[in-house]
């Protein structure tokens, strides 16, 4: 059946990290000139859309922007989000059954605390995305499905302490690549134990490695959920053809992945085959949510013996589905193990952003809740001198009071002039307040 499937393209002919960077405006200029080719506009089901804007405030419903938003953020980002929250509100009033926003530059490494610039990221286009749809629209159970070959660490970040959130990441397995994180021990925080699901999967994963992993593990997690909404970031440097990745996802491949997970919105992030697979993923992508015949997507250099798994990845495969299973199946025990019953927990991480070339140390603390997400402390501190020195309180969606009693005291208390800025995010109020 036909689907009415929203496009929103912005190619950012202005961004670049560098004119030969792999994420430069070619990645969508191309996909373009196939869409107007293959003449898909033509058709009455599927409709452009132009990216609005995004605001301060859509921003800062999830990140904490140091030491400002004008200081990192890109005018190309603030289009690029602004693109997905078009495609949100299309889908939301109902103007298109489901949308594709096809912008750049990409956005799921980008964390809660964003001192700059890693892994291509600087703004969450997801997570932005996500918190405008429960803000303006009031849904509450939301599936993201991160398919991009890196994990996603920065979402998992964003919505590792919130249990309305299944965040389910499927990558190439992080002891090969960037970010080298994404393990299936990876589960959440105390209050959201289990909503986290990684999924690493070995360098030379094909077709039938994916599809497996989505119809055995994903599609039944995904179901049991049952979220109102689901998103899939859909990063495409799964493809053979990536010069940057080891997978050999195809273009086909793709557009099954999309037909059977049935996506409301997808969001475009990695994928740097500029020529031999962006422009055929999209096209697939596209028919594939708007309901039309993809079967005959297929790239030049398409070579079905290069398609044969080999029966170890297939094996391990099968293990990684018995080993989600037991965590998925046993969350309840197995968070009392990780977690042990105590009114705080805290957490150390090392990030390092690769873009910016800047190291930040972050101590996190969560409230243990039985009734919401828990009320959040972070310090970060990043070796870009004083004005790398923050305090935040995240309060969550749909605070208890007893957090937020707790998360207001931290913000109120926190010592000036111990650190340069002290944030608070309260996201069932929509308001972010900072002192410094």
């Amino acid at each position: 059946m036909k689907k009415k499937t929203g496009l929103v393209f912005f190619p950012a002919f202005d961004y670049a990290i560098t004119p030969t960077h792999p994420e430069r405006e070619e990645r969508l200029l191309y996909t373009q000139d196939q869409v107007v080719e293959e003449g898909l506009l033509d058709f009455d089901n599927i409709k452009e859309f132009k990216p609005d804007l995004c605001t301060a405030q859509d921003i800062q419903r999830v990140h904490f922007c140091v030491p400002g938003i004008d200081e990192i953020v890109h005018s190309s980002h603030l289009i690029a989000v602004g693109g997905t929250l078009t495609a949100a509100d299309k889908v939301m009033t109902g103007e298109v059954d489901n949308a594709f926003a096809l912008v750049r530059p990409c956005g799921h490494h980008s964390m809660r605390v964003v001192h700059g610039s890693r892994g291509f990221c600087t703004l969450n286009m997801e997570a932005i995305m996500v918190e405008y749809i429960r803000q303006k629209y009031g849904v509450r159970r939301i599936a993201i499905v991160d398919t991009d070959c890196h994990h996603g660490d920065g979402s998992q970040d964003i919505f590792w302490h919130d249990p309305d959130i299944l965040f389910i990441s499927m990558h190439q397995d992080g002891r090969t690549l960037y970010p080298g994180s994404g393990f299936p021990d990876e589960l959440g925080g105390p209050n959201a134990f289990g909503t986290t699901i990684n999924l690493p999967m070995p360098p030379g994963t094909c077709e039938e490695g994916f599809l497996y992993v989505l119809d055995e593990i994903i599609m039944p997690i995904v179901n049991e959920f049952q979220p109102e909404l689901i998103i899939n970031s859909a990063g495409q440097d799964n493809h053979y053809s990536d010069p940057i990745t080891n997978m050999k996802f195809t273009a086909r491949g793709y557009a099954i992945l999309n037909d059977r997970l049935k996506p409301d919105i997808a969001v475009l992030e990695g994928g740097y085959s500029i020529e031999s697979a962006l422009p055929y993923i999209n096209t697939g992508i596209i028919l594939a949510m708007a309901g039309m015949d993809y079967s005959e997507i297929r790239e030049p250099d398409y070579d079905a013996e290069d398609q044969i798994q080999p029966q170890n990845i297939t094996t391990y495969l099968e293990k990684l589905k018995e080993v989600t299973f037991q965590h998925w199946n046993n969350r309840n025990e197995l968070r009392k193990q990780v977690y042990p019953d105590k009114p705080f927990h805290t957490r150390s991480v090392q990030i390092f952003y690769d873009t910016a070339r800047i190291r930040e140390s972050i101590n996190e603390t969560v409230r243990t809740c039985n009734h919401c997400g828990g009320a959040v402390t972070i310090e970060s501190r990043a070796d870009t001198g004083k004005k790398g020195n923050i305090f935040a309180v995240q309060l969550p969606r749909y605070c208890c009071d007893a957090c937020r009693e707790w998360g207001e005291e931290q913000y109120e208390n926190a010592p000036k002039g111990k650190y340069a800025q002290v944030f608070m995010q309260d996201k069932d109020n929509d308001l972010y307040l900072e002192k410094n």
